[in-house]
């Protein structure tokens, strides 16, 4: 299928970027849910599948609300409302839904278990929905009790970012942020109609219409507001995704330049240079962090005991070169950013 966005002056005038955890978020369920997971994904979805199913965050509420294929909830999506946005400003919007797009993503949602299970409605067999083919318990709660279903999908989210994405974030949101300045640039060089061109292979701008060639990146002017949307992801590759509800501007969430390099395997820097300014465990610890991990599998890593582990870690937290992500029982630690660039630097 084919459809086309018309765009006037105006609309590309309001046209801007921005980066959205919740588009990640959506976006890394997708590709969780996918089988198999896209090549790109799958030593990410390694590591964190364990986590989430020990969590019970693999048939949850996310894992009922986002399907390998089909319907997007809308309402996980809320306009970002500057160019990098957090993800506490988004839960927030997502708590405040309000009843019309609720009662249309249900509407949306039930209709792709229907066509799935071939006769439409619920065919009583599978109580997690999803993949079984049926509307499951959680939308019907979302539909009864939705103020008290959006805090509880809302605590999901963050339990969810705290496993899968949190400890992962200097790197994707490094990809994210550079792949806006480079379309920006591209735009500064050669205009926005260029820059819409090169969003995907199924995307194409001729005649003031950005055309959008495949059924899964349906968008529409009417009834959606004026300007556009262009959200880059780690996880939406190969895929462009799409947002259109009134009064809202369209969202096409695009597959970001360099998004597979986050997950490509960084051998252990040799940072020996390290030891006499950090001591010698501290710094194995830094260069074991390649792959977010707990206290309890650096220790067996490094050949210390956990408490040691713990002790040092923390020394490295206040220091601003590891970071810390709770999510009930588990506590996964990452190298920050700044630690990333002292062990590039290193010859």
């Amino acid at each position: 299928m084919r459809t086309g966005l018309p765009l006037t002056a105006d609309d590309l005038a309001l046209t801007r970027f921005a980066v959205s955890p919740m588009w990640e978020v959506v976006a890394a369920c997708r590709a969780l849910a996918a089988d198999p997971v896209p090549v790109p994904h799958r030593r990410w979805a390694a590591q964190v599948r364990p986590r989430l199913a020990a969590a019970g965050l693999d048939r949850g509420w996310l894992a009922e609300l986002v399907p390998p294929h089909g319907h997007l909830p809308d309402f996980l999506n809320p306009v970002p409302d500057r160019p990098v946005t957090d993800l506490a400003a988004e839960l927030a919007a997502i708590r405040a839904t309000g009843p019309a797009l609720l009662r249309h993503d249900l509407d949306c949602l039930h209709a792709d278990r229907g066509n799935r299970d071939g006769r439409g409605g619920y065919d009583g067999r599978d109580g997690r929905g999803g993949r079984g083919g049926r509307s499951g318990p959680r939308l019907r709660a979302l539909e009864r009790e939705p103020e008290q279903a959006l805090r509880r999908i809302t605590a999901e989210i963050e339990a969810f970012w705290q496993l899968a994405l949190a400890p992962y974030w200097s790197r994707i949101g490094a990809v994210l942020e550079a792949d806006v300045l480079r379309r920006a640039r591209r735009a500064a060089e050669r205009g926005s109609a260029a820059v819409l061109g090169e969003l995907h292979g199924t995307v194409r701008w001729a005649d003031g219409t950005l055309h959008l060639s495949e059924r899964h990146c349906a968008v529409t002017r009417i009834p959606t507001g004026a300007g556009l949307l262009l959200v880059p992801s780690v996880f939406a590759w190969p895929r462009l995704l799409t947002r259109t509800v009134s009064p809202d501007p369209p969202q096409l969430c695009y597959p970001a330049l360099g998004a597979a390099t986050v997950w490509e395997h960084r051998p252990a820097p040799r940072a020996e240079a390290l030891a006499p300014v950090l001591g010698r465990t501290r710094t194995r610890l830094l260069a074991e962090l390649d792959v977010p991990a707990s206290t309890t599998e650096l220790a067996a890593r490094c050949g210390i005991t956990a408490p040691a582990a713990s002790q040092h870690l923390t020394a490295l937290r206040t220091a601003g070169l590891v970071s810390s992500h709770r999510a009930g029982r588990f506590v996964l630690y990452a190298r920050t950013a700044v630690a990333d660039g002292w062990l590039a630097a290193l010859p």
